[in-house]
């Protein structure tokens, strides 16, 4: 498929938040937590494929939207924040597994960097319509380095003002002094919410660097008893 560049806001020194349009389809059908991959040719004509989150909820349209960084020496992440306005590229999708499980149950998304994509994208489809969430409790745990590397906060606070079910928890390793939110790492918040709710029958989405996964896996496995069945993950690199 042929989508073409909407939008593109950076949203820190390395990242961009892009929006697409799929050309020459009425819509483009996929579920929250899924991906799409983009396949460009390098200078020497060979191809190159990548895989990215999407961080829209599902829409009557043929658009979405991606989150992602720009890598070292990495062929496709510059190539597309090198992009603009009304470029076109090639993606195919959408693919992936990694999607809300159809019983909603009370939700950990836990996250660091542009791992956050796929919880933009469920978050936003759990808030449009109150059976999705009435009765159930949802908490948004982020986490990164600096500030200015926090994705998407505005629109995650907005969720936590209008909906008190919607508990938004960004912690920042290296905050600097005037940095009032919560400081640390993304499992010592887990672990506040879990001892805080003892006894729930609770699933947890984690993605982001495999550092970071597994090191929630081991808190919810070894520390808390949870049952593989009740931890999905994505990682990235």
């Amino acid at each position: 498929m042929t989508a073409r560049i909407t939008r593109s806001i950076l949203l820190s020194e390395k990242t961009k938040h892009i929006e697409f349009e799929i050309l020459d389809r009425p819509r483009f059908d996929f579920i929250a937590g899924q991906f799409v991959s983009v396949r460009e040719p390098k200078a020497d004509g060979k191809f190159i494929t990548r895989a990215y989150s999407i961080a829209s909820d599902p829409r009557p349209d043929s658009t979405f939207d991606l989150c992602l960084n720009r890598v070292e020496n990495g062929f496709m992440s510059n190539y597309l924040c090198d992009r603009e306005v009304g470029d076109k590229v090639h993606v195919h999708g959408p693919h992936g597994h990694f999607v809300l499980h159809e019983e909603l149950k009370d939700t950990i998304f836990i996250s660091t960097g542009t791992g956050v994509a796929p919880f933009r994208s469920m978050a936003r489809w759990l808030f449009q319509h109150p059976e999705r969430y009435t009765g159930r409790d949802f908490w948004v745990i982020y986490g990164t380095r600096y500030e200015e590397d926090i994705y998407y906060r505005e629109e995650f606070e907005q969720l936590a003002r209008e909906h008190s079910n919607f508990h938004y928890v960004c912690t920042l390793s290296r905050g600097g002094d005037t940095w009032t939110g919560f400081r640390g790492y993304v499992q010592d918040h887990l672990r506040e919410i879990l001892k805080a709710h003892p006894g729930r029958d609770m699933q947890t989405y984690i993605c982001g660097l495999n550092e970071m996964v597994s090191g929630v896996r081991n808190v919810l496995k070894d520390e808390f008893g949870w049952d593989k069945k009740q931890i999905n993950f994505e990682r990235y690199d």
